[in-house]
């Protein structure tokens, strides 16, 4: 039977999902502006107008919009999307230009603009670092308790009690390792090499593909060889532990995500699984139907995935920022200010796109199309 989390959940869990992780990212940038004496003009509280605020010691005015969705900081003479000093800078007092973003640093502008997409790793990273320390961590081996009979494991020739050793070229040590590098490829060749009686082989093969519905009705294609597990081991992680797995767990999320848009670059996965808004709401309302546990770790997917879209070194997004203070820093001199207007300009028409696509993509996979040309047919 599927289930639906309904509107209203829906709605109220994707505002829990995004709302907050907008909000630290932004107070990530705040709280490093602030340590470097850069004063904030505006600290925003969700979008839309202002239905309440107050004005701190600093002269920060907090504003609390009608949409919590985020938010976002303004800092003292950020007087354009690129952050450029402009003649309005310029014929500022010297004491309020030295509390402006372009007075200070290249390093220091660069820890501010970095802040945010830092925190939403360290969020994550918290997240996960709490999971592994109520839960444990699997290391189960990456050895073969039981090749399935007539799947592409057994047709390499692989047998129980064979170590998998590599897949593709990447070192596996865990079957967890194992199960992450051949889910996101059905169909796909790999080169396994394992070890077997203390003999190290290789063996090419093509994954299969395994087609699941869960209770939603969502149905997902993964890639799967056919290697059932040895016996589970979970091991308890102490609270010092904890962080280095949360950590580690992260950099496998990133290792995916790129994974991901690799082969969707490549024509290797189709670009209509390209989530925006609007599906990040819908797996949002069913996680939070799931339950708790499962609402936080997506939190934490969430917040890594902010992190590292922030971090592509597309202009308007941090990353894009970097970028200019990465050649600024190689060329001993900023770069010229009609360069980052137009590069901004660019940067912002490449974003909207993106959205509309994704957002239209995510229309698609809700049958909206397939709906209107019902009707219109």
């Amino acid at each position: 039977m599927i289930e639906n989390p309904g509107i209203l959940l829906t709605i109220l869990a994707f505002a829990l999902v995004i709302g907050p992780l907008v909000f630290l990212h932004e107070l990530g940038h705040y709280l490093a502006g602030r340590w470097f004496g850069v004063k904030a003009d505006e600290f925003a509280i969700g979008f839309g107008r202002e239905v309440a605020g107050f004005t701190d010691r600093r002269g920060t005015r907090w504003k609390f919009g009608w949409l919590p969705l985020g938010g976002y900081v303004r800092f003292a003479g950020d007087m354009n999307p690129a952050s450029q000093p402009s003649p309005e800078w310029l014929s500022l007092p010297a004491h309020e230009r030295a509390q402006t973003f372009q007075s200070k640093p290249l390093w220091q502008r660069a820890i501010i603009v970095a802040a945010g997409p830092v925190t939403n790793f360290l969020i994550a990273i918290l997240i996960l670092a709490a999971f592994s320390f109520a839960y444990g961590d699997n290391r189960t081996p990456s050895t073969a308790g039981l090749i399935l009979p007539g799947s592409p494991a057994a047709q390499a020739g692989l047998q129980a009690g064979d170590r998998i050793t590599s897949l593709g070229g990447r070192s596996v040590e865990t079957y967890r390792d194992m199960v992450k590098y051949t889910q996101l490829r059905p169909n796909e060749a790999v080169r396994i090499e394992y070890e077997r009686g203390g003999a190290q082989l290789s063996v090419d093969a093509v994954i299969g593909v395994r087609t699941e519905k869960d209770r939603f009705g969502n149905v997902f294609k993964i890639g799967q060889l056919g290697i059932a597990p040895p016996e589970s081991v979970q091991v308890p992680v102490g609270i010092l532990e904890a962080p280095l797995i949360g950590l580690r767990t992260t950099a496998d999320i990133v290792q995916m995500t790129i994974d991901g848009l690799g082969q969707i670059i490549t024509g290797r996965r189709s670009v209509s699984e390209l989530g925006g808004p609007l599906k990040i709401a819908q797996v949002s309302g069913e996680r939070l139907a799931m339950g708790p546990t499962e609402f936080v770790f997506l939190i934490a997917l969430i917040s890594i995935n902010l992190g590292f879209i922030n971090l592509l070194p597309v202009p308007v997004l941090d990353g894009g920022h970097l970028l200019f203070y990465a050649v600024e820093a190689v060329r001993r001199r900023p770069v010229e200010p009609q360069v980052m207007e137009w590069a901004f300009r660019g940067g912002m028409i490449a974003i909207l796109a993106l959205m509309l696509f994704v957002t239209l993509n995510d229309l698609g996979a809700f049958g909206v199309w397939k709906n209107l040309a019902g009707l219109i047919g």
